[in-house]
């Protein structure tokens, strides 16, 4: 997607306690087929560690004198920051306790979230946003702490982590629809989230509420076409990615994943195009190394 903090990445998670969030990764997963089947198989730690290791904070929750949200632990610490990194956020964080006043606190709740999010410590970053979200509610309010625990949900390296985040986006996508019903962006990524939880029927529900509203809407067609790779129904994930890429023809996942589909349900012809597609529309070396190894696949 166009909005990718790191576009055309390769990652492919491994355990089956991601099959799911797996999902939410995109397009920083590619899903690669093995032995006629729709699998998730592992590449390399490195590149599925997640970004953001912190634990989500609720909006009562304290903060802790490093900055985390109450609930971090050192077994899920956060990215190492620089000396001073760590320098302006304490400097902020002393700031932010020692004052009484609303108006400032709420300005250096905005400065803390802008940091945490500048390091990619995105639960922190939702959590001081939804601290000015709490004191001064509205539909961007809420999407700004939502959309930073979505972040940190995104990429998070395990089940339980996943669920925690997910839930946490799930209950701030909530209140930015009860502001406004028809944010399809919130609803897309509300759907998704429900994705990682006990009722992962309700997400496809959103997804498919998103595109009767906005039937070339990108992540929701993205995502239910990963959706139907994942249930192996192949033929409906060819429809989906054929949607997408008719609509947002330079999305280079969408036709990665057009190529993955039909190659799926025997349309080799066709699958060695949309592979020559994807590979055309992005110089990632990675991704070059991915179509080569579909299309030495049906050779």
């Amino acid at each position: 997607m166009a909005n990718s903090k790191s576009s055309h990445q390769l990652i492919v998670v491994a355990v089956a306690v991601a099959l799911v969030i797996a999902l939410f990764l995109l397009p920083k997963v590619i899903v690669k087929p093995k032995q006629g089947e729709s699998e998730l198989t592992a590449q390399t730690a490195a590149r599925t560690a997640n970004r953001d290791q912190g634990a989500a904070a609720p909006s009562t929750a304290s903060v802790e004198p490093d900055g985390r949200p109450a609930g971090a632990t050192a077994e899920q610490p956060h990215m190492r920051l620089t000396p001073q990194q760590r320098g302006s956020i304490n400097g902020l964080l002393a700031q932010y306790n020692a004052t009484s006043d609303r108006d400032t606190k709420l300005r250096l709740a905005t400065d803390l979230a802008k940091q945490y999010k500048a390091v990619e410590k995105f639960d922190s970053a939702g959590y001081y946003y939804e601290q000015v979200a709490v004191a001064r509610p509205g539909e961007q309010a809420w999407q700004r702490a939502a959309d930073e625990y979505f972040e940190a949900f995104s990429f998070a390296a395990t089940a339980e982590r996943g669920k925690t985040l997910g839930a946490k986006s799930r209950e701030l996508y909530e209140r930015v629809l009860k502001n406004n019903p028809d944010n399809l962006n919130a609803k897309t990524n509300l759907g998704m989230a429900y994705m990682a939880s006990d009722n992962p029927v309700q997400g496809v529900t959103l997804l498919r509420e998103v595109l009767a509203a906005d039937p070339k809407n990108e992540k929701a067609l993205y995502n239910l076409g990963l959706l139907s790779i994942q249930s192996n129904q192949f033929d409906k994930a060819v429809e989906r990615f054929r949607e997408l890429t008719v609509a947002h023809p330079e999305n280079v996942e969408g036709q990665f994943y057009l190529g993955v589909s039909l190659a799926q349900t025997g349309a080799k012809e066709e699958a060695k195009a949309a592979f020559a597609k994807a590979k055309s529309l992005s110089n990632d070396p990675a991704l070059a190394a991915s179509v080569a190894e579909q299309l030495q696949k049906l050779q």
